[in-house]
């Protein structure tokens, strides 16, 4: 559906045995720098208890659960910005996520070794965000000079154009992030037209041995504290473990989370966390041949969400039948929904809600 999260982080932090635990997708995985060089793509599934559940009702030949798309991003390095490691390469990599999972090491292992030579969470996360910014105080001062050449025609637009980079520029070598930029409306064209590596939403995983999963540790309380204060979330994940527990037969799977008092894995939460973080939603569709689940943004109205299945649905719109799925689990068949007077008939205007289940009706 082309939403991405980027896992990033410090080389040797567990990213690419997170993303192949996630993914299954074969990210090479080896304790020296740049083992990743080129970014990795993983489709994953959006776990979704609510598909079984229509699956029951409806009895599909076939169901297709909605995914999202996990890049595997090779590690930063200190100075990445100046061209340090493989830099800038990196940094263009991120660019093109929507979202970032910032894997950041809190385990002891002298076998594994540590790009700067010890651990200190803290100082792990600031280097990546340092390198971040650097690379977005770039971008807005390159757009700053453009403007201010422009500018001298005199036009008021222009003038303003100018004032916005400028208090952008100042907010951003301040050291805090794009996304906590306080921009109005006028403002917000340029903003989001820059595609800053900071305004993106970060999830923080915090990956820590089978020991930190019981007994929180110093570093993990680091990145909470951290965290905290811009209004980030953390997971705590054992990426080893999850690698191992993703090898496992679904019922086996079940049963191992169910006898560590898990009620669902660390990547499933991340699934969700990284499917929040896009403030996405899911609504359902199904016919004769199919159960499927559609990722859409949040707010998306009735004719777009159409247009997700083909493009003819959205400009032959005509309106959307909609059922509810609480409805659905709640009566047990789309006969009884009917019949209780429970399935609506939306236009134009309606923002598809999630959990919908909809038959859209369209010319041809």
């Amino acid at each position: 559906m082309g939403f991405h999260c980027g896992i990033v982080g410090l080389p040797n932090v567990g990213k690419s045995t997170l993303f192949n635990a996630i993914t299954a997708a074969g990210a090479r995985v080896a304790n020296y720098p740049f083992t990743t060089i080129e970014p990795q793509v993983g489709i994953v599934a959006v776990p979704d208890a609510r598909l079984d559940t229509l699956a029951t009702i409806f009895n599909p030949p076939k169901v297709i659960p909605t995914t999202i798309e996990f890049v595997d991003i090779a590690g930063l390095v200190k100075n990445a910005s100046k061209g340090e490691g493989l830099g800038n390469q990196f940094l263009s990599h991120i660019r093109e996520v929507d979202a970032i999972v910032h894997v950041v090491r809190c385990f002891k292992n002298d076998d594994v070794a540590h790009v700067e030579n010890d651990i200190n969470p803290k100082r792990d996360i600031e280097i990546v965000e340092a390198e971040l910014l650097f690379k977005d105080l770039e971008t807005v001062d390159k757009k700053l000079h453009e403007a201010e050449k422009k500018a001298k025609s005199g036009e008021k637009k222009l003038k303003q154009e100018c004032d916005f980079y400028s208090r952008l520029k100042d907010h951003l070598g301040a050291g805090k992030l794009a996304r906590v930029f306080a921009s109005n409306e006028e403002d917000r064209e340029y903003f989001h037209a820059l595609h800053l590596l900071t305004e993106k939403p970060v999830l923080y995983v915090a990956n820590v041995d089978e020991d930190g999963l019981t007994h929180e540790n110093e570093f993990v309380r680091a990145i909470r504290d951290f965290a905290e204060k811009n209004n980030s979330v953390v997971l705590v994940v054992d990426a080893d473990m999850e690698a191992e527990i993703a090898e496992m037969p679904y019922q086996e799977r079940e049963k191992f989370l169910a006898d560590l008092g898990l009620l669902e894995s660390g990547l499933d939460k991340i699934i969700h966390e990284g499917y929040r973080l896009l403030n996405l939603i899911t609504f359902f569709t199904h016919n004769e041949k199919e159960l499927r689940a559609w990722t859409i943004v949040r707010g998306t109205k009735a004719p777009q969400a159409a247009g997700k299945i083909h493009s003819d649905f959205e400009r032959g719109f005509i309106r959307a039948e909609v059922m509810r799925y609480d409805d659905l689990k709640e009566l047990g068949s789309e006969h009884a929904v009917k019949e209780k007077g429970l399935l609506a008939v939306h236009g134009h205007d309606y923002a598809v809600q999630d959990g919908d289940v909809i038959f859209f009706r369209f010319n041809v």
